[in-house]
């Protein structure tokens, strides 16, 4: 098959072209997908179990016509952390499973309505600026995580491994071609654990790579159901965020539309993408995993290969499923240093952080205008500086709204109550 070639959504190629190009995908969304429960305590071989399981979910929901592969959201790391902190792990994926069948409340919604509501609930200067929020957020985690070493204690030795990690992770995005550029990540995690390894034999007092792990791991295994626990507080919490992530859906659908060539808010429709997601992410949770996202990484794949098969992405989540139960695997993802991981977060977080200030770049959200700036100052100060609003609803139980969920929050009031500037005639 030369560059030149399409598989459209419904096309099988054969087998000897359908398995390299599956795994294609799988090379893709890893980085990314291990990289969220590494980051949140949760389990990486849960995490590519559900990601596998869930785009099957996925592609059952809309029958088979949208090449999507689902995988870790970023944008519900801050909530994972925040109410596993506060609550327990427990909690934070009963929150996680209810907002999955909030999106499936939405999905009938729009079946219904459209989605004109969306648009003015959450226009472009609210969207952007949270989407900001999450990634400057998470900022003192991934220097924390580069910086500073198994005590907590500031460490030269882990910097320069962030560093050289960070370094690595830049290079393979600016300068690598066709389908490398699209796995920078993943390019950038192996980097640093290699770079970290022979700096250990080099240097044995800086040995931090523990292989006990793997040794003792047994060579296949089945990943554990998670029984969730239910709370209204990390429950509002997540829906509250999930509002940026339902938009994050919609764009990805629409620029998925855009490089296939084929409508797909109308035809699967997009009640049955938001379904499929929701299903997924609840799925997810149920077995320990984080809340699923359609991948922008796939599709960049999908746009540099020309290949939209559905069975392509099939095919990758069926390899995702494997890899999981591949207990050993699972270990070695788990070894990864925890500098390596901060020096690739580094730059993931600020890609999120930038990636709202393009949402508002492109969407002409005009400054000049009075309006849009108290909207995303009031956003900004809130999520970044630590908002919170906390009080008693009982002796036993606390309302508390911090953060990214609180400033999304007040960042919606803001838009339905502050009057539109009315244009000059």
């Amino acid at each position: 098959m030369t560059n030149q070639d399409i598989l459209r959504p419904q096309d099988r190629p054969d087998i000897a072209t359908w398995i390299p190009l599956s795994f294609q995908h799988v090379f893709a969304m890893f980085g990314a997908t291990v990289l969220v429960p590494l980051l949140t305590g949760l389990n990486p071989a849960t995490a590519l179990f559900t990601a596998g399981t869930g785009t099957l979910l996925f592609i059952l929901c809309t029958g088979a016509k949208v090449p999507a592969f689902l995988g870790s959201s970023f944008s519900f790391i801050a909530p994972l952390i925040a109410v596993s902190a506060t609550y327990g792990l427990s909690y934070a994926l009963g929150a996680a499973m209810v907002t999955g069948l909030f999106y499936c409340l939405i999905a009938a919604i729009v079946r219904f309505t459209g989605t004109g509501w969306l648009d003015k609930v959450l226009p472009p200067v609210v969207i952007g600026s949270v989407i900001v929020v999450i990634g400057l957020f998470l900022a003192p985690t991934a220097m924390g995580m580069a910086m500073n070493d198994a005590q907590g204690n500031y460490s030269l030795v882990c910097l320069s491994i962030a560093v050289v990690t960070l370094c690595i992770t830049i290079a393979a995005n600016i300068f690598l071609k066709g389908f490398f550029s699209a796995i920078p990540v993943l390019i950038g995690l192996i980097g640093g654990y290699v770079f970290t390894w022979i700096m250990g034999l080099i240097f044995p007092a800086y040995a931090i790579i523990n292989f006990q792990i793997v040794q003792d791991a047994a060579w296949f295994g089945f990943p554990r159901f998670h029984m969730p626990s239910f709370s209204i507080v990390p429950i509002l919490i997540f829906i509250i965020v999930s509002f940026a992530t339902i938009c994050e859906h919609l764009g990805d659908m629409l620029v998925t539309s855009k490089i296939v060539g084929q409508d797909f808010y109308k035809d699967p429709g997009l009640h049955r993408t938001l379904t499929g997601d929701g299903i997924a992410s609840a799925w997810a949770a149920l077995w320990g995993g984080p809340p699923n996202t359609t991948y922008s990484e796939n599709v960049g794949v999908m746009a540099i290969t020309r290949v939209y098969s559905v069975w392509v992405i099939g095919g990758a989540a069926v390899i995702a499923v494997f890899l999981s139960l591949f207990t050993k695997f699972g270990a070695i993802i788990q070894t990864i240093p925890t500098p390596v991981l901060g020096g690739v977060s580094i730059l993931l977080f600020g890609i999120i952080a930038s990636s709202g200030l393009r949402t508002i770049v492109e969407s002409g959200v005009d400054y000049k205008d009075k309006r849009n700036l108290i909207i995303t100052s009031v956003i900004l100060v809130i999520g970044i500086g630590g908002g919170r609003l906390a009080f008693n609803i009982t002796q036993d139980l606390q309302f508390e709204l911090a953060g990214i969920a609180l400033a999304t929050l007040v960042g919606i009031i803001l838009n339905l109550v502050i009057p539109a500037t009315k244009k000059p005639e």
